[in-house]
Formats: structure tokens, sequence, C-alpha cells
């Protein structure tokens, strides 16, 4: 059982659809690690527009994979983004982020045998 993910809504949307899962699992694998690398050196730089950009890139596929705290997570870097503030106000919150999203990939490589 899932427990960094959900794909209730994937399968929802796609009417269970198997293949349409997995080109969404492989979709996240493949875009998710480099946003969040974007993100890190977006915060390290204090470049707001790259960190809200990256950010925003990666907000669909948190929501579609049912990752609600990263979901948050994420907006809370979008809101810090947009008012420009201070790298120690979003350290904690990327850290986490990154460390939810990283749980997640693991799972996944290991649930669709990747």
């Amino acid at each position: 059982m899932a427990l960094q993910y959900n794909l209730s809504k994937v399968y929802e949307i796609s009417e269970n659809d198997v293949e349409f899962a997995l080109q969404i699992v492989n979709l996240f694998l493949q875009e998710v690690p480099d946003e969040i690398k974007s993100i890190k050196v977006g915060i390290e730089e204090k470049d707001y527009s790259r960190t809200y950009a990256a950010a925003h890139k990666i907000k669909p596929s948190l929501d579609l994979l049912g990752m609600d705290l990263a979901y948050d997570e994420n907006i809370q870097v979008m809101t810090w983004a947009k008012s420009e503030g201070k790298k120690k106000d979003v350290k904690e919150v990327y850290k986490s982020l990154k460390d939810r999203v990283d749980l997640a990939i693991k799972e996944l490589k290991k649930d669709f045998k990747i």
C-alpha cells in the first residue's frame, strides 16, 4: 500500500487506465526531481522568479499524486517566492518538501518496478 502518494485522482480521471497512471508516474519521476533542484538553487540565490516557476510547475503533479502535505508545502514555497521572503523562512519548508518527494520517488520506483 502506498504511503507517500495516492493515485486515486489519476485512476478517477482515466477511468482506471493503468497505462495512463504509469505515464503520470513516469512524468513525475522525470520532471519533479529537476524542479526540486531548481527550487533549491532559487532559494539559495534568492531567485524568486525561478523558485516560483519551479514550484508552480510541480504543483499539478503533487496534486494529481495525492501528495497533500507536499502540495501544501509547495504552496508555502510559492507564497514565499511571491512575497520575496527571507531564506530562513523557507528553508525548513523546502527540506520537508524535498524529503516527501524523495520518499515518494523511492516508493513509486519500487511499486512500479522502475
